[in-house]
């Protein structure tokens, strides 16, 4: 085998382990509670937001389907789908008549599809190593979901801390 075909082969090699790995190299905190089940789920966002894209893979390491709407303001529809200002971040996404803002995790989302009084989960601003902005290096800062419920009362749905 001369130099060219043997170089040939290690990039094939490179370029057949970039394709097959995943893309997302996030957290794999973030992958636990994977399953088969598909989910269907529209997410709103603007097209400059890296984090938003990041989330998006998240979700679909989840077998969620996503439907990626951009739009050059998400501000309307945040207030139209009744998500409190202090519960705002970057991006919205609808599923099953729920509401969900931010970087909420994956599982986070399937638990609350059977809870028919949650109508919205927030995980407020953009908090470092939550799904979609746990960069490699990133560090790790607790945060809460925040559920809001059919009455609109606001509640602590889930706690991430030392994860």
């Amino acid at each position: 085998m001369n130099e060219v075909t043997a170089s040939i082969k290690k990039i094939a090699v490179v370029l057949f382990l970039a394709i097959s790995l995943p893309a997302y190299a996030g957290d794999p905190y973030w992958l636990e509670g994977r399953d088969d089940t598909k989910y269907e789920i529209d997410v709103y966002r603007s097209e400059s937001c890296g984090c938003c894209k990041t989330w998006i893979t998240h979700l679909k390491e989840h077998n969620f389907v996503v439907r990626d709407h951009v739009l050059s303001d998400v501000t309307p529809l945040k207030e139209q789908l009744g998500v409190p200002k202090q519960g705002y971040s970057c991006h919205t996404a609808k599923i099953n008549g729920k509401v969900i803002e931010g970087h909420v995790p994956a599982q986070d989302i399937k638990k609350v599809l059977s809870n028919a009084d949650i109508k919205l989960l927030t995980v407020p601003g953009m908090v470092s190593g939550s799904p979609g902005m746990d960069m490699p290096g990133a560090p790790k800062h607790d945060f809460k979901v925040y559920s809001v419920d059919s009455k609109g009362e606001v509640g602590v749905f889930s706690e991430y801390a030392n994860y």
